[in-house]
């Protein structure tokens, strides 16, 4: 029998051995005031086996591994039984490290530990999203039922097979939940967001994207029954309108989370009404919210000082009015990404870039009116860049990626750049990038002039980094007459 003080190593949460028998450890660590004791826990997958426990000081030693040792730690004898050697109370500590699949594994392999494994207080958060395929309502129900209050946190997310009913079960059973990912469960209907707003008060964060059936109803619902919402996700949700965003607002003022992606109903007058009532909104995202103009945007720059993040892409009708606003009124802002804005220029850029000195992450894809002098702006005033995309901004040229490279985000903060579609871009960029250590990716992808000769002196300084590129190898020439040369376009990843 091995002594308590002689270690176990360490392994994997999941390994199997070479003596045919799948093994699951898993570590807790226990303070006392002369040691630090580690528990790992041995259990053989085999349901019935009884698991056994070594107790190990901080004083390590190399261990090795043989089928002896294993027989011995799996003995039924009262020394080795883990059962009998702590108290419940340890053991449910120990288990709460669990995921899913190992507490259900435990759960089989004895009596008690069925017992231990399955209390309420292990399953505080769930994710089922690896089983999605797999769960039904009625799976849904049985864990209500078995986690009741103590459920906090659970995702459902992709789970098609679960519909109303399940949810209102869920719902009624585990009142204190408090985050819930719905996402693509596209059999919901208001009726759910109905039993959430009846049953579930603490409810904080709720992502409900793509289950396309919710309406202006969910809305109402969730405005009269969960006041301490901050965090809700509707996009894809096309049938609201301004009128379950102001239903919404009025209710959850706490709001510090939107996405309204895709909600193409919605006109400026929601946004004004997000606007006058959700002060301590800090992300929103308006992608392809198609009618939103000026007018709308605006007011929530004026009345959401706090944003620091916003996604208007695919908002067509925006203007440098937008960056003006934002310049004035969001100094914290951190993320931008205004893709296929075409009417935004250099003006608001520069306005933008003068005033929100925390700007990390820019996607200013097919911004077409941009030229080197947002980049000049950008090089000086945001020192905290990150992540910056130019793809088919065309009038961007070797000298604004001059100055980017020199500036004061080009050593240590710049990790991603995107120059795709950038025809005027020659292989001068990528010696101006050198200076950048932090870039871990760049895209190139049709900038005509770009040489592999080019990336590769790169790739000497920036070993590291990511290359995307194709280059268009020229066909063979046409056995007849003249006609001008034609390209090929095949990718090839660098």
């Amino acid at each position: 029998m091995r002594r308590a003080a002689e270690p176990v190593p360490p392994g994997p949460s999941h390994t199997h051995g070479r003596w045919g028998e799948d093994i699951s450890l898993s570590t807790c660590t226990h303070s006392t005031t002369t040691t630090t004791t580690i528990i790992i826990i041995i259990v053989a997958a085999r349901a019935g086996r009884e698991p056994s426990i070594a107790v190990l000081t901080h004083n390590w030693r190399p261990w090795k591994r043989d089928s002896s040792a294993l027989n011995q730690m799996f003995s039924n004898n009262d020394e080795a039984v883990i059962n009998k050697k702590l108290p419940k109370e340890l053991l449910l500590r120990i288990f709460s490290f669990l995921d899913v699949v190992t507490l259900c594994r435990c759960a089989q392999v004895s009596r008690a530990w069925n017992v231990l494994a399955l209390d309420g207080s292990n399953w505080q958060r769930i994710d089922l999203f690896d089983f999605q395929r797999d769960i039904e309502g009625r799976v849904v129900e049985n864990i209500s039922k078995r986690c009741g209050g103590f459920l906090r946190k659970l995702s459902l997310r992709g789970c098609q097979g679960v519909g109303d009913n399940a949810l209102r079960t869920f719902a009624q059973n585990c009142r204190n939940i408090e985050v819930l990912n719905l996402n693509g469960c596209t059999k919901i209907t208001d009726a759910t967001c109905t039993s959430l707003s009846k049953f579930c008060s603490k409810l904080r964060h709720l992502d409900l994207a793509s289950c396309t059936s919710i309406t202006n109803l969910s809305l109402k619902a969730l405005s009269e029954g969960c006041p301490l919402l901050e965090q809700l996700n509707i996009s894809w949700c096309d049938q609201v309108t301004k009128d379950g965003v102001q239903a919404l607002v009025r209710g959850c003022g706490g709001l510090k989370a939107l996405s309204l992606k895709g909600c193409t109903q919605l006109e400026d007058e929601a946004l004004k009404y997000i606007g006058a009532n959700c002060p301590e909104l800090v992300t929103l995202n308006l992608q392809t919210c198609l009618q939103i103009t000026d007018d709308g945007l605006i007011t929530i720059c004026r009345g959401c000082h706090k944003l620091q993040s916003l996604c208007a892409s695919g908002c067509c009708n925006i203007t440098d009015a937008i960056l003006n606003a934002l310049g004035q009124n969001c100094p914290r802002l951190r993320i931008l990404e205004v893709a296929r804005c075409s009417q935004l220029t250099d003006v608001g850029f520069t306005t933008l870039a003068r005033n929100c000195h925390d700007l990390e992450k820019m996607d200013l894809e097919e911004c077409v009116q941009i030229t080197d002098s947002t980049l000049i702006q950008l090089s000086i005033h945001c020192p905290r860049l990150q992540v910056l995309s130019l793809s088919h901004c065309e009038l961007i040229t070797d000298d604004g990626i001059r100055h980017l490279g020199n500036g004061a985000c080009a050593h240590d903060r710049l990790e991603v750049i995107e120059l795709d579609n950038c025809p005027l871009i020659t292989d001068a960029s990528l010696e101006h990038l050198k200076s950048c250590h932090s870039l871990e990716r760049i895209e190139l992808y049709d900038c005509q002039q770009i040489t592999r000769a080019g990336i590769k002196r790169l790739r000497t300084h920036l070993p590291n980094i990511k290359v995307h590129a194709y280059f268009a190898p020229v066909t063979p020439p046409p056995s007849v007459g003249g006609s001008r040369q034609r390209f090929c376009r095949c990718c090839i990843i660098l």
